[in-house]
């Protein structure tokens, strides 16, 4: 049964603001439909729902294991970086979230000492790369860059110079394709999966090997649930996962929308083009102050707009939240 108060506060705000960014998505009922009064242990009502939500994030990611945990997802992959990588790491270099996976395995070689090299390859460059490594690690969508490396790509690539594939999956997993072709990926509770924040998740098939001398970071730790998890995260997430689909289905009228609007303004071509957001090469603006836009941590001459804004609408999205913003016009210098 509806509830049109709780739908009504929804809607009142999300019309308080129009998000550009690229997580967490607008507010969406199911995710405050979900909460509830809950405990770890001992309350069967909650473990049911971590079961079935853990169930439905492991049918989406194609993996056997998954492990959830209390933090962000550069939380989930410093545990990936300590627990899972060893010997010889590559990093695909893609931007600024490729460059803190690189500045993630300084830390794990320097303190951990299960890394013995580090090296890193620029994106475009990966076919002619052929030195052997252990380990790939990439981020299939780069939203510093608004850009999308095909996993099938990173699959093949990993194969070729003999690497077992770790995937930061922050900004892709729930939206893109083929995250079973990763050995281990992490991500977090919002953005492609319409959560709330607070939540991360590592999925995998053959269990780390690393010895992590640390409480926190020993993915044995949340394994074993030896501390609080992401209890309302994962709530937040029971009713929407049942409703994905709908939702994701808000974020692709939206990119195609945005992309034929501003297509003699894209950067890269279609096969590069993640859904979570686009980069153009033009600034974009807004007349209404409600409207806020993404603000990546690196500095761009032109702009990234992500696409979860209309997520609450789901079914209903048309891209009209697109109207609110145009390319700036500047004005000669006299």
């Amino acid at each position: 049964m509806k509830d049109n108060k709780l739908e009504d506060f929804v809607k009142k705000r999300n019309n308080s603001k129009f998000l550009f960014t690229v997580g967490p998505a607008s507010l969406v009922t199911e995710n405050i439909l979900g909460l509830a009064p809950c405990f770890g242990r001992n309350d069967p009502q909650y473990l049911k729902v971590e079961e079935k939500v853990l169930k439905q994030l492991k049918n989406i990611s194609g993996h056997k294991k998954i492990v959830r945990m209390q933090g962000s997802g550069s939380f989930a992959l410093e545990v990936v970086s300590l627990n899972f990588l060893h010997g010889k790491v590559l990093i695909v270099s893609t931007g600024y979230y490729s460059d803190r996976l690189f500045n993630l395995c300084i830390k794990a070689k320097k303190n951990f000492g299960k890394i013995t090299k580090i090296s890193k390859v620029n994106w475009r460059e990966i076919e002619d790369f052929s030195a052997k490594y252990d380990w790939v690690w990439a981020c299939p969508t780069e939203t510093s860059y608004g850009l999308k490396i095909p996993i099938t790509d990173l699959k093949k690539f990993s194969k070729k110079i003999k690497a077992k594939l770790a995937l930061d999956a922050t900004a892709s997993f729930g939206l893109e394709s083929f995250h079973e072709l990763g050995d281990v990926i992490s991500y977090s509770s919002c953005k492609g999966l319409f959560g709330l924040t607070g939540g991360c998740f590592i999925s995998y098939n053959a269990n780390p090997q690393n010895a992590v001398n640390s409480f926190n970071f020993d993915i044995n730790s949340h394994i074993e649930k030896k501390m609080t998890g992401p209890y309302h995260s994962i709530q937040s997430l029971e009713k929407v996962l049942d409703k994905h689909e709908n939702f994701r289905y808000s974020v692709v009228v939206n990119k195609k929308r945005f992309l034929k609007r501003f297509e003699d303004k894209l950067i890269y071509s279609i096969k590069n083009q993640p859904l979570i957001c686009t980069y153009v090469d033009c600034k974009l603006v807004s007349k209404d102050r409600r409207v806020i836009f993404y603000k990546p941590r690196i500095n761009l001459s032109g702009s990234v707009i992500s696409h979860l804004g209309e997520a609450h609408l789901a079914k209903l999205a048309t891209g009209k939240i697109l109207e609110k913003i145009h390319i700036k016009k500047y004005e000669k210098k006299k």
